[in-house]
């Protein structure tokens, strides 16, 4: 394990479930507290991944916005398979 891996004891378990308003037993700390360790040992393999070479900015590949008229509501609700009222009827969620 490395240094930040290694800075990982029951100490800071118990730090961060109290930030998470997490009650942990005994057992749970030392649980979390391996898994902890190993979760930052990930984050320093990334680190080690050599970065590549991308686009420097993105582009916006949308279409502009374009004002349209829209539907009338007739048209809109015609293959509608319930309606009422004008308005598109849906299944009653319980």
């Amino acid at each position: 394990m490395s240094d930040d891996a290694d800075a990982v004891d029951t100490e800071a378990v118990r730090h961060v479930a109290d930030l998470a308003r997490v009650d942990l037993e005994a057992d749970e700390i030392e649980a979390f507290t391996g898994q902890f360790a190993d979760i930052l040992e990930y984050f320093e393999t990334l680190d080690e991944v050599p970065e590549v070479e991308r686009e420097a900015d993105l582009t916006n590949v949308m279409r502009p916005d374009e004002e349209r008229d829209s539907l009338d509501r007739e048209v809109a609700l015609q293959n509608a398979p319930e309606t009422e009222d004008g308005f598109f009827k849906g299944p009653n969620v319980s």
